[in-house]
């Protein structure tokens, strides 16, 4: 039931309860009515002498007597009647009191429900807006990066090769070519400026480092198995260059250079060292055919060219290799300086 259902029936009984009340009055004043008349005929009865007056008195008093006690009968039904009602008032009352009491928990209920509604709509909102405050950060310091980057990077092909041996000498000629060839055919072929150094000297690092001001350095050429890279010396003679040294040749120029690019046997030691002073670095953990690190570096370069970061520009030259039939894609290992996000880390800035 309603809690307007039980307020009516409610009202409806204390309006029953008030009607009987009125008629128990109507009852009760005649009851008194009636007892006064009787009591005033026998009154009047007491003081005559004649029998038949005294006669008649007494039948008026006992007439009026009756109607006392028929007024005195009839309020008797109604007070039963005002009980039957009075114990329906309290039912209804209860009732009442019971839906008023549910309907409040239900409104307080309702009120907390659409508070806790508010209360995620705000938390919505609050997140959209630190959603959208985190983007407009994260944008802005995207175009800050990529304004950061320069018109033109130049890539230092650092190649030796101290075989004495024709037969055996290693085809870097072929490498650099397929790369200017892949940078030429990219859409930023005006920003990659490719320059070869050949019969690498250690004494030579530090003199193009600071001559080109390279933002990636590309040794190709030979590595040894204790983790050294193959350059050669005055003579012509393989000479060998300690992971140590070329990690702290590194550090000196990690503001400008971004990439290490060992195309060498057995060099993933060397990357290893350098990525802790420079943003990336690429070896090889085992040794490398020559068209394979021709293909490879190749199209990293050509990925490069079309303003793809490094990471994906690794993840294209190793699909390259199975492009082309070659199972040593599981040989080019790269390595990020800690801290560096791989997606942000793109060297070349895209066409406005």
């Amino acid at each position: 039931m309603s809690i307007d259902s039980c307020r009516r029936q409610a009202q409806q009984i204390q309006e029953t309860i008030t009607r009987l009340q009125q008629q128990k009055a109507k009852e009760s004043s005649k009851a008194a009515t009636a007892s006064m008349k009787s009591l005033d005929a026998k009154a009047a009865a007491g003081r005559t002498k004649t029998l038949s007056t005294i006669k008649l008195k007494l039948n008026e008093a006992q007439r009026y007597a009756n109607d006392e006690a028929k007024a005195q009968k009839e309020m008797g039904k109604l007070e039963e009647k005002i009980g039957a009602e009075q114990k329906k008032l309290i039912a209804a009352q209860k009732r009442l009191g019971q839906e008023e009491d549910r309907e409040h928990k239900k409104k307080v209920a309702e009120q907390k429900r659409m508070a806790q509604a508010h209360e995620r709509q705000m938390k919505e909102i609050n997140s959209g807006l630190t959603r959208h405050e985190r983007l407009h950060t994260e944008t802005a310091a995207q175009i800050e990066m990529l304004r950061a980057l320069p018109e033109e990077i130049v890539v230092a092909f650092f190649a030796t090769d101290p075989a004495k041996d024709s037969g055996s000498r290693l085809l870097l000629d072929e490498e650099v070519r397929s790369i200017q060839q892949k940078i030429r055919l990219s859409d930023h072929r005006d920003s990659v400026k490719l320059e070869s150094r050949w019969a690498l000297r250690p004494g030579d690092i530090l003199q193009h480092l600071n001559e080109l001001k390279p933002t990636v350095v590309h040794f190709s050429g030979h590595g040894s198995e204790q983790d050294e890279l193959v350059l050669q010396d005055d003579l012509g003679n393989a000479k060998f260059v300690a992971v140590e040294g070329l990690a702290k040749a590194f550090a000196l120029f990690a503001d400008s250079v971004r990439l290490v690019f060992f195309n060498t046997c057995s060099s993933y030691n060397q990357a290893l060292a350098c990525s802790e002073h420079i943003q990336a670095a690429i070896g090889m953990n085992t040794s490398i055919g020559d068209e394979a690190a021709r293909i490879f570096s190749a199209q990293f370069y050509s990925a490069i060219g079309f303003g793809h970061s490094i990471r994906a520009a690794f993840d294209q030259a190793k699909a390259a290799l199975l492009l082309e039939g070659i199972p040593e894609d599981s040989t080019p290992e790269i390595y990020f300086k800690d801290g560096v996000n791989e997606e942000d880390l793109v060297l070349v800035k895209p066409k406005a």
